[in-house]
């Protein structure tokens, strides 16, 4: 049974919970039911009774990527579009090697025996998590096998040195003479050279070599660089495995000795990060220390070759201290991350059809030339972009360039979580400040795997004059605000993006994200007063339109759950939609199985992790959950109340786990304007409609995929394009 504390927290919206932070501040306008709807004891054990309505949060996340596997199997998907999802599946993977399951052995090694909400202890999830990655990982493997006589067929190939004729050969040999060979390193083992430092996911050669006067045997390691790509292109669109081309020509790295054998190997490693943040002055060089730390975490999963000589197997688990059940034997090649150049090639024969985002209506050029002015548009009503089918380009990237260029603007303040390279975001910014604007820029230098490139951006930002500040001590600063301070005619007035997303415009071409503009002076001021507690040490208590992790995102939520309960039991209209990413919350959780044992309809389109138990006979028969993967990455969050007729509709950052509603900063809006609420029940209809292809999740946690006359992504591009007309 759960933590009574997290039942009374999901029944009961005053009981406080959270990390020790004081608070950002409670909605005043956000429920309109006084008093709020409070469940007795009775329907508090109603729920708690339940004991096992949690799905366990790690399998529910190996089940999703199942989910993106059956997508690289599907043989309705174009062939270059499966090799991206194997591709796709394989990073996935190797992420949550690096963190969740490097997370249970790092509490198991620390005797931390706490159960999880789904009642498992971390040995038990570890054992089971196993389990379910070494059959996903098998089955990745042949799926790989089964497309590559489909990509044969259209005349591409990724074959074995074996396979290759003698003019490929010479290519190669050429290849490896001139460009690889000096690249190479072989590190031997013996007593004046100890086993070498193995890197996390590069690929190995484990080479055996015999001296031919003593007959002793030698191992030695070859990194495999990453420089040269995961496949050497032979021309006529063939390829072959880099580890195929080094190993053929070892004997130029081992003159005058045997090459017994080489086998290909690869580690994966503790990449989380742990940075103490007592003292925050130092944080940044804090975190730079910790980056070096993540090269030599501790191994996590041994992948190799399934022809691999046991006594080198055997030195491989020796020297890496892995266990024998953290080691992974596959048919090979190793490492199908490199998949995604494959997938990359021009051939758009075998590639989902072309797509390109236009501008939104109100954005858009009607006869001049010239570019609409974003702060005109948005100064006469909301606009609601919804990305990738709206160009993040043409709205959100020209709302800041406009803002830099434009000298009524006096100060633009952003958050920024992950970015690209090259972001025009970054030079936007930079432009208003070398053009005497204040810029205030929150940049989240703890943002995983993005730390390095984060630190370059602040450094950056800093050096062109913008004020850079890394959000609060203890908390990841993970909303995605942007606010623009013009000087009009009538008055200062503040232009503000609140979205879904990064603000990253490679990113906003693949992912599905919802984002705000707005003028609405009420929502500027409370955007004003948020950035004020971010940067200063300010601590507002009071939010006419917005729900701010980490004190009040929950609870708001759970009142307003707990609204949709009165409204039903008063007859009114009631039903609550939630799309996120996530569902794992427990008293999020609990507080829809309440409303579902008061018979209110809840249904839930979750792209990856869900904890609820959907049909579960006395605790969740009104609740329905669907999965939608595609073309393109779900990851819009959007929270929908029937509100007794009267529509409440709210987007935002925060995904319903611990993490976003405990340790970073999220923002939720309420959206005001009718016709852009009418827009997001138009896609939660689509969504959740029965003709729409998408998984169903059972009472059992299994998914089943539901094959309808259309694809949500497919539907939408049509829209899209008609709309465009």
């Amino acid at each position: 049974m759960s933590d009574p504390a997290t039942l009374t927290s999901a029944v009961s919206p005053s009981v406080e919970e959270g990390p020790v932070t004081e608070p950002f501040g409670h909605p005043t306008d956000t429920f309109d039911v006084e008093p709020p709807y409070a469940p007795d004891a009775a329907q508090i054990e109603a729920v708690e009774k339940f004991d096992d309505r949690f799905i366990d949060r790690e399998i529910s996340w190996v089940r999703f990527n199942q989910r993106v596997l059956e997508l690289a199997e599907d043989p309705r998907l174009p062939l270059l579009e499966r090799a991206r999802f194997l591709a796709i599946f394989a990073s996935n993977l190797d992420e949550f090697f690096m963190v969740r399951v490097a997370g249970l052995k790092r509490r198991i090694a620390a005797g931390v025996a706490v159960r999880a909400a789904s009642g498992l202890m971390p040995r038990e999830q570890l054992e089971q998590l196993w389990v379910g990655c070494r059959e996903l990982m098998q089955r990745h493997a042949r799926a790989l096998a089964d497309l590559l006589p489909a990509l044969g067929s259209q005349g591409i190939e990724i074959v074995r040195w074996a396979e290759l004729d003698r003019d490929e050969q010479k290519v190669c040999k050429k290849l490896f003479k001139d460009r690889i060979f000096p690249v190479l390193t072989p590190l031997a083992v013996d007593p004046a050279h100890p086993f070498p430092y193995i890197s996390g996911l590069s690929l190995n050669l484990a080479v055996v070599v015999r001296h031919p006067k003593t007959g002793t045997e030698h191992f030695a390691r070859v990194k495999v660089p990453p420089t040269f790509g995961r496949f050497v292109g032979l021309g006529n669109q063939r390829f072959v495995p880099i580890e195929d081309v080094i190993g053929e020509h070892l004997k130029k790295l081992f003159p005058g000795m045997e090459v017994l054998g080489a086998h290909t190997f690869r580690v994966t490693r503790n990449e989380d990060l742990e940075v103490e943040e007592d003292d925050a002055e130092n944080l940044l060089q804090a975190l730079e220390k910790e980056l070096l730390r993540r090269r030599f975490g501790a191994p996590v999963r041994l992948e190799v070759e399934e022809s691999i000589d046991p006594k080198i197997l055997d030195l491989l688990v020796s020297e890496l201290g892995v266990g024998r059940d953290e080691v992974v034997p596959l048919p090979g090649p190793l490492d199908l991350t490199g998949l995604h150049s494959i997938a990359d090639l021009p051939r758009d024969d075998l590639k989902y059809a072309a797509f390109l985002p236009s501008t939104h209506p109100s954005l858009a050029e009607v006869e001049s030339a010239s570019p609409v002015d974003v702060f005109d548009s948005v100064a006469r009503h909301d606009v609601l972009l919804h990305h990738p089918y709206d160009s993040f380009a043409t709205s959100v990237q020209r709302f800041l360039e406009q803002a830099a260029a434009d000298p009524h603007v006096l100060a633009i303040k952003q958050t920024l979580y992950r970015t690209s390279g090259d972001s025009p975001i970054i030079e936007a910014l930079i432009d208003a400040a070398q053009a005497g604007k204040q810029v205030l820029v929150i940049v989240e230098i703890k943002a995983r795997f993005d730390e390095q490139a984060n630190i370059r951006w602040a450094r950056k930002l800093e050096h062109a004059g913008c004020h850079v500040v890394y959000g609060l001590v203890g908390l990841k600063t993970h909303c995605k605000l942007s606010m623009v301070v013009r000087d009009e005619p009538e008055g200062i007035r503040r232009y503000v993006h609140l979205g879904t997303g990064n603000y990253n415009p490679k990113t906003a071409r693949l992912y599905e994200d919802f984002g705000l503009l707005t003028a609405d002076p009420e929502v500027g001021e409370d955007v004003a007063l948020l950035f004020n507690n971010l940067s200063g040490i300010s601590r507002n208590k009071t939010y006419d339109h917005l729900l701010v992790a980490p004190d009040n995102v929950r609870d708001g939520l759970v009142a307003q759950i707990h609204q949709e309960i009165a409204h039903h039991e008063a007859g009114r209209g009631a039903g609550i939609r939630i799309k996120a990413n996530s569902v794992v919350d427990e008293a999020v959780i609990d507080a829809l199985y309440l409303a579902s044992q008061a018979g209110v309809r809840v249904e839930l389109v979750i792209r990856g992790i869900c904890a609820l138990r959907p049909g579960v006979p006395g605790l969740s028969e009104t609740v329905r959950v669907r999965s939608i993967l595609g073309r393109f990455l779900e990851h819009s969050r959007v929270f929908w109340f029937d509100n007794g007729g009267e529509p409440a509709a709210w987007i935002g950052s925060a995904d319903m786990m611990h993490r976003n509603l405990d340790r970073r900063v999220e923002v939720l809006v309420r959206l005001r304007d009718p016709h852009v609420v009418d827009e997001v029940r138009q896609l939660l209809d689509l969504a959740l409609d029965e003709d729409t292809t998408g998984w169903d999740l059972s009472s059992d946690g299994v998914w089943h995929l539901h094959s309808g006359t259309r694809h949500l992504h497919d539907e939408l591009i049509v829209r899209q394009r008609r709309r465009r007309r």
